[in-house]
């Protein structure tokens, strides 16, 4: 994949977000694709920098690409078959985009999404309850609410507040049956060939 073109692997990347990204988005009533659609242009409206709107289209591409079988760990509620996630989509994700060129702030806004989960409901019991069943559910498998020198440590990220942002658009990224007003994934094409094309030439 490094020997291919800025563009190449953009390409490739909206196309497997479209291929992908069809099935539904664990525990909601919208597809994958259409939840990183609806984030992304949430950020897009907050006057958001380019390379959050695209940490904001692809924070999931963790849970939608192709993982060999033997790699993929799902979460699972205790004694129960329902599904709640791809464990470690965060990482995945950001391990991911790391591999295509993308920099490292759009990777740690990636991988940070899980980490603002758990930070958020730390610091502000009133976020849990807005928190969607599904969301409440995968938040036991990622280790719950920050404490002690984890919530420490985010508190003093440099990122802290757009990885909050990022987290507060994902979690209103779940509305159906707004397809028509949300910008698609092609739309971004230029935006995620020119931020890798610059990482090849800074």
């Amino acid at each position: 994949m490094a020997a291919q073109s800025p563009k190449e692997r953009a390409e490739y990347l909206v196309s497997s977000l479209e291929q992908h990204g069809q099935g539904d988005y664990i525990g909601e009533s919208i597809s994958q694709l259409e939840h990183c659609l609806q984030a992304a242009h949430n950020a897009q409206k907050s006057g958001a920098r380019n390379e959050l709107i695209i940490a904001a289209l692809l924070h999931d591409i963790g849970q939608i690409i192709p993982l060999e079988s033997n790699k993929e760990v799902r979460m699972n509620l205790k004694n129960s078959a329902e599904n709640v996630g791809r464990v470690g989509h965060e990482r995945i994700g950001s391990e991911y985009l790391r591999s295509l060129g993308f920099n490292p702030s759009v990777c740690q806004l990636v991988e940070s999404h899980v980490a603002a989960k758990r930070y958020l409901t730390a610091v502000n019991h009133s976020y849990y309850d807005s928190l969607s069943s599904a969301s409440k559910k995968s938040l036991e498998f990622q280790g719950g609410p920050f404490k002690g020198a984890d919530l420490a440590a985010f508190e003093q990220d440099p990122l802290r507040d757009e990885m909050v942002a990022l987290r507060l658009w994902d979690d209103a990224a779940k509305v159906p049956g707004i397809e028509d007003s949300t910008p698609r994934a092609r739309e971004y094409l230029n935006l995620i060939a020119a931020h890798l094309e610059a990482q090849e030439v800074a």
